[in-house]
């Protein structure tokens, strides 16, 4: 059995801030912990717009606090996220999300992330294996 608290990871190479500043994640359990996918605590902060399209990741998303409109750019369709609603990143979804006030959200991916993961150009994260 394990037990990880979140602040234990503050300030460690698991704590890891977006190059843009969009986005803060704890990263809780990641590929190295073997268990074929990871979760993190991901803070969105509030004014920002980050463009995503997980080509190489499958993710689920579930609201803890904020709210955050989240745009389908595949189906030209918005969606009110807010605390209680999970919503799912499952066929290269290209999304916007715009946080209305910073919110935080629990992350898992498969496969899972190593932790040095950040949106690339595109909105990807890269596929990265443990070296």
């Amino acid at each position: 059995m394990q037990v990880r608290r979140l602040t234990d990871i503050e300030g460690t190479e698991r704590d890891v801030t977006a190059a843009s500043g969009a986005w803060r994640s704890k990263r809780i359990l990641l590929a190295s912990d073997g268990f074929g996918y990871s979760v993190s605590e991901t803070v969105v902060y509030a004014g920002t717009e980050t463009d995503i399209c997980y080509a190489n990741h499958v993710e689920a998303v579930f609201c803890i606090s904020g709210k955050m409109i989240l745009i389908d750019r595949d189906e030209n369709e918005e969606h009110i996220i807010e605390p209680g609603t999970l919503h799912i990143l499952d066929d290269a979804d290209n999304h916007t999300i715009k946080p209305i006030v910073d919110s935080t959200f629990l992350c898992i991916f498969t496969p899972a992330l190593t932790g040095r993961e950040d949106h690339d150009e595109n909105g990807v994260y890269p596929l990265l294996t443990e070296a």
